[in-house]
């Protein structure tokens, strides 16, 4: 067993801007407050907003241990915290519900609630000799042991491998909620997926859960649309060949829903163009704060099209991770498949240029 304050390995980003992260055995997890637990990480997905928040898309203060897709087993826990016990198996949740707010209680949107994340992303978790160092999100489970607030974990069955628990904390959610609690694909409807990487291959199987007729796969990348096709993808296609796919699927009216999980300007808008009339377009990927989409005034009158954002896939994570859950254990939802390499946190650095090149659906840390 890790024991805390002593020296652990772990992945820092030490600036905003550097393309690799620097893998120490010099940093220390600081001891729980009397609402916090202590998780030894098991295993850690390495997804696309790693890099986002290394390149500044996504604000994050540095330096920082990166990761924020994980699972693993509770070691400690403070005074107060009756939720979980030493040795139970949880994910890790990098934007956690208060439960009490106006968020969680009277809209009914936990996955906008900010009282906690803003609060954890602010308090170093992490130290390096008489540095503070943060977490990003507020998770940091690119490192052996990460600090967190009670309510940054699910408690998970034991019989769950914790690798494929580890994606549901992120990718998964992401792109599965979009498609079942954001869009609400409905049976029958025909929908158009742009980018297939992780995020995208999980939106494409949450689609076919909830029953689509006709699901539109597209991406520059051959090998990805063969990916796309493998979790449910009836058409997969490269960019220029999206008003073809349009023609033949859908006489030319544009389809029911289209989920954007690339984050790029020029595919948000190609997304809204995609979909018909009275459709939903609904946007998944994370673009950067200073880039802009364009619509006519009258354009949004008079397609009376729904063009909205997809945060944490609008989950509650209290519920919708067992659900998720029960759809794998059911042979529904594919998750094993989805892991394209698993690796050790030495091998961090290759694994994020493979994200940036695009080259994996899922890359898994196993510690």
């Amino acid at each position: 067993m890790i024991q805390m304050g002593v020296l652990m390995l772990a992945a820092v980003l030490r600036n905003i801007g550097d393309t690799d992260l620097d893998v120490t055995d010099t940093v220390t997890v600081n001891d729980p407050g009397p609402d916090d637990v202590i998780v030894k990480i098991t295993h850690t997905g390495v997804c696309h907003s790693d890099v986002s928040a290394m390149n500044g898309t996504i604000p994050q203060p540095a330096p920082a241990v990166l990761g924020h897709e994980g699972a693993g087993i509770i070691e400690a826990v403070g005074e107060n915290v009756t939720e979980v016990s030493v040795g139970d198996h949880v994910i890790v949740v990098w934007s956690p519900p208060c439960g009490s707010c106006k968020f969680c209680i009277d809209h009914k949107s936990p996955n906008l609630c900010m009282t906690v994340q803003f609060g954890s992303m602010m308090i170093p978790h992490f130290r390096e000799g008489d540095e503070d160092v943060h977490a990003m999100a507020g998770a940091g489970t690119f490192a052996e042991q990460t600090l967190l607030p009670k309510q940054a974990v699910v408690k998970i069955d034991p019989d769950i491998p914790l690798d494929i628990a580890s994606l549901i904390g992120c990718g998964v959610m992401t792109g599965a909620g979009a498609a079942l609690n954001t869009a609400k694909v409905t049976p029958g409807s025909s929908v158009i997926v742009y980018g297939a990487g992780g995020v995208g291959v999980a939106a494409i199987q949450g689609a076919r859960i909830a029953g689509a007729a006709e699901i539109v796969a597209v991406d520059l990348n051959d090998a990805k649309l063969d990916d796309a096709r493998r979790f449910g993808a009836t058409h997969a296609v490269k960019p220029d060949d999206v008003d073809g796919v349009k023609l033949e699927v859908t006489g030319g009216d544009g389809f029911d829903f289209s989920l954007e999980c690339i984050g790029n300007p020029s595919t948000m808008r190609a997304s809204y163009d995609a979909i018909r009339r009275g459709g939903t377009a609904c946007i998944v990927g994370v673009g950067r704060p200073e880039e802009m989409v364009q619509f006519s005034a009258f354009e949004l009158f008079f397609s009376e099209k729904i063009l909205v954002g997809s945060y944490y896939g609008g989950t509650d994570v209290r519920s919708d991770f067992h659900r998720l859950l029960r759809l794998y254990k059911q042979g529904k939802l594919d998750l094993e498949g989805m892991i394209t390499r698993r690796i050790k946190i030495d091998e961090i650095n290759p694994a994020l240029e493979a994200v940036r090149k695009g080259e994996v659906i899922r890359q898994v840390i196993e510690f």
